[in-house]
């Protein structure tokens, strides 16, 4: 299905991954270190990167700054450090998703899948289905429609943008500013707490909250798991 890249020193952790993602299909090379890294990129071009932050020859977050600078290959930061900054950071430097060890190989999996799904460079996905707690959503991008638990949901358009872009980057924490500029494509002073009326009205007419998870301090995850 996708040639994936990953680079992790912990030998269990990263057989663990490429057995997983084996049985998803996947071409799986895998890396010890950084050496050898940007070589490889530039006559393999994989389909994904899965990049250590810590490694015993180099920094995850520069090497993938510098991969940025010749790619937008899709990366996926999988480490310990958990603390926000870092996370922000894996972002900002143009991460696609971050998942924090430990973590389960089947999370890292669904993850992968969100992010080929969207980054992969094929037709984009004209409707998708999500589970949580019991409960259906179904996305229609072609309609411009919702439908929970086989009930259609009435969204205004900038509703139906921002569930959109979040339902796009699941289990991914999105900041207020990033869900104007990106989802909205204005930003004004003050603005961003318009996000928060609008995920407020969302949850209201979904009439599930758990769909999407506020982040204290950052912004907000949707969290429904593919089907």
């Amino acid at each position: 299905m996708a040639k994936i890249f990953i680079v992790e020193d912990n030998d269990n952790l990263r057989e663990a991954v490429t057995g997983y993602l084996k049985l998803d299909g996947h071409e799986v090379i895998e890396f010890p270190r950084l050496r050898g890294l940007h070589d490889a990129i530039t006559k393999e071009n994989p389909d994904l990167l899965i990049l250590d932050v810590m490694l015993p020859d180099g920094d995850g977050f520069l090497a993938a700054k510098n991969i940025r600078e010749n790619t937008d290959l899709p990366i996926i930061f999988m480490t310990a450090k958990s603390a926000e900054s870092d996370r922000i950071t894996g972002f900002e430097i143009g991460g696609d998703d971050y998942i924090v060890k430990p973590f389960s190989p089947k999370e890292l999996t669904l993850r992968v899948k969100a992010v080929l799904r969207r980054l992969g460079g094929g037709a984009e996905e004209t409707q998708s289905t999500w589970s949580h707690e019991g409960h259906e959503l179904r996305i229609l991008v072609d309609n411009h429609q919702v439908l929970h638990d086989g009930k259609n949901v009435q969204l205004t358009a900038a509703e139906w943008k921002i569930l959109l872009y979040l339902v796009q980057r699941p289990g991914t924490v999105v900041e207020r500013g990033r869900i104007l500029t990106e989802s909205l494509d204005y930003l004004a002073e003050g603005s961003e707490r318009t996000i928060d009326t609008h995920l407020k009205n969302v949850r209201a007419k979904l009439g599930h909250a758990g769909w999407l998870e506020t982040v204290r301090g950052f912004g907000y995850r949707f969290t429904g798991v593919p089907q």
